[in-house]
């Protein structure tokens, strides 16, 4: 059990909280592109957004140019995100004063002719990038660190695709889900085994494994204690989670923890997800999935169109949630699934999540066996907290130099056969590293 000092050390992100100076370190997703997409939201590329507990105004100059803002005008405090976009910069419309993405106040015309109150005057602005369909900004001080060359941020425009959701509960309990291999087998269990097909929307675990037509519902529902590996990696931590079919016959599943707070999964043979859960505050957070594909180029209006119908504009809120109760039917959890929350795993993740709490309060908490990637990850969190608090670099805050030798991660879903661990890791790997070798962007890899 954790004390409620350290629950709080390891969850709560305002600017002067140990965790949200550690998010600090790094670049934070805080906008899809397709928000800005004036064909589906209208003309003006403005948008207010609240990340780590701190409001800012993000908008695109008429010359295309990128720029985040504090919120709240330096005059008076009115609210920039009802600001006009013109003359090159962002005019509040309380009294006109205009900023450009850089934060510099070009205008103040209510005051005399000839006043030059705005070169004293500057709004914070924040360094943004665009990175894999979604705009990155980086809130912490001195130098940006270097993006790593993972999957998502290297493959071509053509082949990743980018969405979010909300959901209402911290960031640190909605990472530790993605990185727990053991709820697959009760969360995600289906009564039912499907064909093996494809892939479709929420259903992850019914289709099949790599080169097998062994149904993933099967394998889950009747091998429910895996073996789980966690070993330390460049980007975080791997995870192996072996499940035993047969002497002969090894479900091994490859997933990992990319530090501070994203994991990346195998979706299916051709295509993985890294996911970030990035902090609205406290009691809220945003989950954006980067899906890479190694394989054809990303159908991405199919995959947006089947996401929104579970979502609503403009907050990406899901349909189906709380108030709702998740969808919840008594007769189907008796006949079809555990959790009786219909077939799309994302709504089973989100309950788990949600139904925590605003904040887990992990001093009730009895971890078990299983939990042993969720014990090494808050080790490491604790580890990065404290490096941050005497002045050092954690991990994955890194120059351009180091940020390169940080790629992939391997992720995986196969049947392999029996044997050691180490030897089922290689298999992994090599399922992994042919994947990467047929892909048009993934040689060398």
């Amino acid at each position: 059990m954790m004390s409620r000092e350290q629950n709080d050390r390891i969850s709560r992100v305002g600017p002067g909280d140990p965790a949200g100076r550690l998010l600090r370190r790094y670049w934070q997703p805080v906008a899809l592109l397709d928000e800005f997409d004036e064909a589906r939201v209208g003309p003006r590329p403005v948008k207010a957004v609240r990340v780590l507990g701190q409001d800012f105004v993000l908008f695109r100059d008429e010359q295309g140019r990128w720029g985040l803002l504090d919120r709240d005008c330096p005059h008076r405090g009115a609210d920039l995100a009802y600001g006009r976009r013109e003359d090159g910069g962002l005019r509040c419309p309380f009294h006109g004063w205009l900023f450009d993405v850089e934060g510099r106040c070009l205008e103040t015309p209510a005051e005399p002719e000839g006043s030059r109150l705005c070169d004293r005057v500057r709004q914070r602005a924040w360094p943004v990038q665009v990175r894999a369909g979604a705009i990155w900004a980086w809130l912490g001080d001195g130098e940006p660190a270097a993006f790593p060359e993972l999957d998502c941020f290297v493959a071509p425009d053509t082949h990743v695709f980018a969405f979010k959701g909300l959901w209402e509960c911290n960031w640190l309990q909605s990472v530790e889900v993605g990185i727990d291999p053991a709820h697959a087998s009760f969360l995600h269990r289906f009564f039912e085994d499907e064909q093996p097909g494809e892939q479709s929307y929420g259903r992850q675990f019914r289709s099949a494994s790599s080169d097998s037509d062994l149904p993933m519902t099967k394998v889950m529902r009747e091998h429910f204690r895996p073996e789980i590996y966690v070993e330390p990696a460049p980007h975080g931590l791997q995870l192996t989670a072996l499940r035993r079919i047969s002497d002969n016959a090894t479900h091994v599943r490859i997933t990992n923890q990319v530090f501070p707070q994203a994991f990346a999964i195998p979706l299916s043979d051709e295509m993985t997800i890294t996911q970030f859960h990035v902090p609205v505050d406290d009691v809220n957070n945003y989950w954006y999935a980067f899906f890479t594909s190694f394989g054809a180029p990303i159908d991405k209006a199919l995959m947006r169109e089947q996401r929104l119908k579970m979502h609503e504009l403009p907050e990406y809120r899901p349909r189906v949630g709380r108030g709702n109760q998740y969808g919840f039917d008594p007769r189907e959890q008796l006949e079809q699934t555990y959790t009786g929350m219909g077939t799309d795993i994302n709504v089973h993740d989100q309950w788990a999540c949600e139904s925590q709490g605003p904040i887990q309060d992990r001093t009730r908490e009895h971890l078990g066996t299983t939990d042993k990637a969720i014990m090494a990850y808050r080790r490491l969190l604790l580890q990065a907290i404290d490096t941050v608090e005497k002045g050092g670099t954690p991990p994955m805050s890194m120059d351009a130099a180091q940020a390169g030798a940080v790629r992939g991660p391997v992720t995986m879903d196969a049947i392999g056969p029996g044997g050691s661990v180490e030897a089922l890791r290689d298999f992994g790997r090599g399922i992994d590293a042919r994947r990467r070798a047929r892909a048009s962007w993934g040689a060398g890899r």
